[in-house]
């Protein structure tokens, strides 16, 4: 009974295999709402998972049904504004990460777990899962940097018809907005993050992580990207690759 209780408990996991971090949103009781706790846990663990040369990528999900219901209404109670600006450095510490992220989301992805699922490069959802962003409905003002991010993602029309109405969106509506990149039928998802995340970790991580910045703007890294390339032997070994008709080796580490 302890041992159920414990694994009860609101909280971050994370595994490592082969190559490919899986961070997993667990708070069962309220469809994985994220406490103050687990806010705090994250970017320990992006930075944690970011150091290590062995991860190539990451997968962000949650246990169970649901990927997130957001914060947890309860501690919203508490005057002063340590919920909203714990989730915004834990979003920013996901879109931070230097290596592909991906969001792999069923059930549930509402408020603050939109807010972590945009952080992600990518994101693949199982039909039936809804997405919502929900501030409207309890009088938040959404964070500036959550509300730039999304309508980057989707553009301002349906980034506006999300925040004004905190209506929540099928997995349809939100791949033709451009919020998700892949809709996979019930019980297909997990075997699709693991084949896509399988391509990923084949290559080149210097491509990725030029690209990831370039992506978000960094415009001033051009020639910081132009010299990592020039001694890192990516290219030759792409290259050499095709030509014989083999899988290419990379070994750039980021």
């Amino acid at each position: 009974m302890d041992s159920i209780r414990h694994m009860e408990q609101p909280q971050v996991e994370h595994s490592v295999t082969d190559g490919v971090a899986t961070v997993v949103i667990s708070n069962p009781a309220k469809r994985n709402a994220m406490t103050a706790g687990m806010w705090r846990a994250l970017p320990e663990l992006l930075a944690s998972l970011a150091a290590d040369r062995g991860v190539r990528a990451l997968v962000l999900t949650g246990a169970g049904s649901s990927f997130c219901a957001g914060a947890d209404i309860s501690a919203l109670r508490e005057p002063g504004d340590e919920q909203q600006s714990l989730a915004v450095e834990a979003e920013e510490a996901l879109a931070r990460f230097p290596k592909p992220t991906l969001a792999a989301v069923r059930g549930h992805c509402v408020g603050g777990g939109s807010q972590l699922a945009a952080a992600c490069d990518l994101r693949f959802a199982e039909e039936g899962a809804l997405f919502g962003i929900t501030p409207a409905k309890l009088g938040i003002v959404y964070p500036s940097s959550s509300t730039r991010r999304l309508v980057s993602l989707v553009g301002p029309s349906a980034a506006k018809y999300l925040l004004f109405s905190g209506e929540l969106i099928d997995t349809d509506r939100a791949l033709r907005t451009g919020l998700v990149d892949e809709v996979l039928p019930a019980g297909g998802l997990d075997k699709r993050v693991a084949e896509f995340t399988r391509v990923l970790v084949t290559r080149s991580a210097l491509t990725q992580a030029a690209a990831k910045e370039f992506a978000a703007g960094r415009t001033d890294r051009d020639a910081y990207w132009a010299e990592q390339a020039r001694g890192s032997g990516e290219r030759e070994e792409g290259v050499a690759a095709f030509l014989e008709r083999r899988a290419p080796r990379f070994t750039y580490e980021v």
